[in-house]
């Protein structure tokens, strides 16, 4: 049963991201501020999830949230400010277009950088502890996947619209036949990539 606060009588949002280790497309970021009486008994950390059950989740998140928004930074972006600092921006971008102010921030993970005077707690897998963050994870994730496969239409041979920019052994065997797209994140050295065994 996840945590429906970390602070009692606080307006909370939960931040997370999608996308942070692909090889391409963008990194994908939601805010989620939920009502205290929030119910949805499969709501859980995004990857313990069916593509069904998350669709499913997302539109409930989507009608029931007191405030949300999704924010995204790019490839290029990427390759320009690194990987780490993108999540941050996409979370920062998300934030900046909630409709209600949280007085405080439930951030996954080990790290964050403050956004403006709001006090934030980093929670390691806390996308598998509160609600909010769940929730996040959920909108981040399905928000970047209906990207990819818009994206898929462009360049079918990634197969991006199963494998969304992750790097599976199709999309690095399509990225040795045919290159990289100009979606692809440079700074990632997809060559040093290619050699992996995922």
């Amino acid at each position: 049963m996840l945590k429906a606060f970390h602070t009692y009588n606080v307006i909370e949002a939960g931040c997370d991201e999608a996308g942070r280790g692909c090889l391409a497309g963008p990194v994908f970021a939601a805010a989620v501020i939920l009502p205290s009486n929030f119910n949805a008994p499969l709501l859980n950390d995004s990857k313990k999830l069916t593509v069904h059950e998350r669709n499913k989740l997302r539109l409930q998140i989507e009608n029931e949230a007191l405030a949300w928004a999704v924010g995204s930074v790019d490839n290029r972006e990427i390759d320009e400010i690194n990987i780490l600092n993108a999540s941050f921006l996409a979370m920062h971008r998300a934030l900046d277009q909630l409709k209600i102010t949280p007085r405080q921030l439930l951030i996954d993970g080990n790290r964050f950088k403050a956004y403006k005077s709001i006090k934030h707690i980093c929670i390691v897998n806390g996308d598998a502890t509160y609600a909010s963050i769940a929730a996040a994870s959920i909108l981040a994730k399905t928000h970047r996947d209906a990207y990819m496969e818009q994206l898929h239409s462009e360049y079918r041979h990634y197969a991006w619209i199963t494998n969304k920019g992750y790097p599976t052994p199709a999309h690095k065997k399509a990225i040795a036949e045919h290159g990289i797209s100009p979606y692809h994140r440079k700074s990632f050295r997809i060559n040093e990539q290619m050699k992996l065994d995922f």
